[in-house]
């Protein structure tokens, strides 16, 4: 097959047409159909591009398969392939037929290399089909060695099914902005085993995921108490922990919009954490209601796969004020204690409450010590400075252990 045949087959797919619309994928369409003139040009841009993403070609074919958002991807993670549309089957199978093509040797970038440098008569330099990389998954390597894809359907459909598409497949956790969705290239890569202390408060966390990712009944979470005591890195640890996982951070300004982000994940087969931290209210504030509505569902459901991970220094979210409680010669409303009851309640309807208690001296040194290890300086020295720090910053707590540990690094490396 020709580069010209090529191109058409390219543009015939018919349900994955936007597997070629990433810019690797649509400057390889234009060097497929670059006249002599312009080949070389063509071939520069595709080359740096793929260098830029550090991407092998044959890589990147895969990524988009496994990662691109269409009919059948979507459907096939709620329906069974028997019950898909003999049409769509058949465009499916139509397309795997080409992607297979595509993919396969006579397109290789040693190939391309070949006859760039037979058109033009100069030489150039070969990019990489493949580039090793911890991502690249088992299923990865299956459909590199398969001859046919159609072959590897249910495992494509696993694939899907487990990791989603599209924005899901790609990014594990989210931020909300005016109700959309973006996902984050590079999250808090905080993991579980560097977290000390707050042994009980873990494991209850941990446990209500696990059900959560296992398809179980799971409680939405309130973690409250001390500053720095790690309950924003404990929510952000478990992204790492949980490969079904989606964590998505909503700001307090955004959370008007969640009865919209929820309605985006309902039917979703991976499991999500809305993530609110710092949440604290004033009494008026609509989002309050908003949140309220999610946490005790209304006429609609609650997701089954949804649920609410907040962290707050205060155990009552909502201020109240001595002037806001009744006094008998109040007058201007007649059940005003019932709306204080409401008001102090809402933490209430959180099913689970972590408490995080201020750090002692030996929890503080506790995580000082797992922070610093490998680094040269001896015990006895990393407490008294330990203790040092404590007393001349922000005093004891997790976040002043890792502020600590991480200017001692610094120190340490630069004497």
């Amino acid at each position: 097959m020709n580069n010209q045949q090529l191109y058409w087959r390219s543009n015939a797919l018919l349900i994955y047409q936007t597997f070629l619309d990433d810019e690797p994928g649509r400057l390889w369409q234009q060097l497929l159909v670059a006249d002599k003139d312009n080949i070389l040009v063509a071939y520069g841009q595709w080359f740096r591009c793929l260098a830029d993403r550090q991407l092998g070609w044959q890589d990147y074919l895969i990524q988009q398969l496994l990662t691109t958002d269409n009919p059948f991807t979507k459907q096939v993670q709620q329906t069974n392939w028997a019950d898909l549309s003999a049409e769509l089957q058949g465009a499916v199978q139509h397309d795997l037929a080409i992607l297979r093509e595509i993919y396969s040797c006579s397109c290789s970038c040693s190939q391309i290399n070949q006859w760039v440098t037979a058109t033009t008569g100069l030489e150039t330099v070969a990019w990489a089909d493949h580039i090793p990389s911890k991502n690249f998954s088992d299923l990865a390597n299956i459909l590199d060695r398969s001859p046919d894809w159609m072959a590897q359907l249910p495992d494509l459909i696993r694939h899907y099914r487990r990791f989603g598409t599209g924005l899901f497949a790609q990014f594990s956790a989210f931020r909300s902005h005016q109700g959309e969705l973006q996902g984050i290239a590079d999250p808090d890569p905080i993991e579980l085993q560097q977290l000390v202390g707050y042994g009980w408060q873990q494991t209850a966390l941990i446990q209500n995921t696990q059900a959560l990712v296992a398809g179980y009944p799971a409680l939405n979470v309130l973690l409250y108490g001390s500053r720095g005591s790690g309950k924003s890195s404990l929510v952000k640890s478990l992204v790492h922990e949980f490969k079904n996982l989606r964590l998505i951070e909503v700001p307090k300004n955004e959370l008007m919009n969640l009865p919209q982000i929820l309605e985006q994940l309902r039917k979703l087969p991976q499991k999500f954490i809305i993530f609110v931290d710092d949440l604290s209210f004033e009494a008026d504030e609509d989002s309050f209601k908003a949140l309220k509505v999610v946490l005790e569902g209304g006429l609609v459901a609650r997701p089954e796969n949804i649920v609410v991970y907040a962290t707050s220094n205060r155990r009552h979210l909502i201020r109240e004020f001595f002037a806001d409680r009744p006094r008998p010669q109040d007058s201007d409303e007649i059940h005003n204690w019932d709306t204080v009851q409401e008001q102090l309640s809402f933490s209430d309807r959180f099913g689970l409450t972590l408490t995080f208690e201020p750090a002692n001296q030996e929890t503080y040194l506790q995580i000082v010590h797992h922070l610093a290890t490998g680094l040269d300086i001896t015990a006895e020295k990393l407490t008294f400075r330990a203790l040092q720090w404590a007393t001349q910053q922000n005093g004891r707590s997790g976040r002043t252990a890792r502020q600590f540990v991480d200017f001692l690094r610094a120190e340490l490396a630069t004497v």
